[in-house]
């Protein structure tokens, strides 16, 4: 029989991943998944046992791997050091930095599961930065054309222009009156099902301005898929 631990805090594993107890008095259990790491933490009554706390952990064990590979995989995880062996992202899948100093012509690459960075010995964080998002800028002006290409005949709008920049708060953005499209930089992270999502959400807005009933009912009949994009793109952004 499992009895009540005695530590007020302290960490269990549980299928691979450390949820952080903290006993309090208090009467249902509570569970956080932290945006900024992906760290569990679980506000638990000082009456549970660990074997209750565990049936609990089991029952949400869906829902917890999922919030903790969004939280990790997602670009605002924590701060890029843009080092070697610094995991990062493109088109949702991971790839493990590795940097080369050169002396010639600087250049990013996938090969395998290896995302290979040269760069000039003396570059610093900020010009690899440069480098790795001009490499997503690249990817992503050629992709958004694809996809306005694509979803113009299917829901019978014009775009007149697309443009890429970071953005704060916004995965992208309409100026209906002048047709000009928005994406943010960070979704070369994403898979492409969230990016077309964002595209079509967007060229939504060129027939409905705003948020309503018809805005997801044209959605829905456009590209109800979008649906299953909906919680990784409703984390927040960096």
């Amino acid at each position: 029989m499992f009895r009540k631990h005695r530590t007020k805090e302290y960490v269990i594993n549980f299928d691979g991943i450390e949820i952080h107890i903290h006993r309090k008095k208090i009467k249902n259990l509570y569970l956080r998944i932290q945006k900024a790491d992906g760290s569990v933490k679980a506000s638990v009554p000082l009456s549970l046992s660990d074997n209750q706390i565990r049936k609990f952990l089991a029952s949400k064990a869906d829902w917890i791997n999922k919030k903790v590979e969004v939280a990790q995989r997602h670009p605002s995880s924590k701060p890029f050091t843009y080092t070697d062996g610094e995991v990062h992202y493109f088109k949702g899948e991971s790839y493990k930095l590795r940097v080369i100093p050169i002396k010639g012509r600087e250049s990013l690459m996938l090969v395998g599961d290896e995302m290979i960075l040269r760069v000039k010995e003396e570059s610093d964080r900020k010009r690899r930065e440069k480098l790795v998002d001009n490499y997503y800028r690249s990817y992503l002006k050629k992709r958004i054309g694809e996809l306005v290409i694509k979803w113009e005949p299917i829901m019978n709008v014009k775009v007149n222009e697309s443009r890429i920049k970071k953005m704060k708060t916004r995965w992208g953005t309409c100026n209906i009156s002048k047709k000009r499209v928005w994406i943010n930089l960070q979704l070369a992270k994403m898979s492409d099902g969230c990016l077309e999502s964002v595209v079509v959400h967007e060229l939504t807005h060129l027939l409905e301005r705003y948020h309503n009933k018809r805005f997801y009912s044209l959605m829905d009949s456009f590209y109800p898929e979008w649906r299953n994009y909906e919680k990784e793109l409703k984390s927040p952004i960096d």
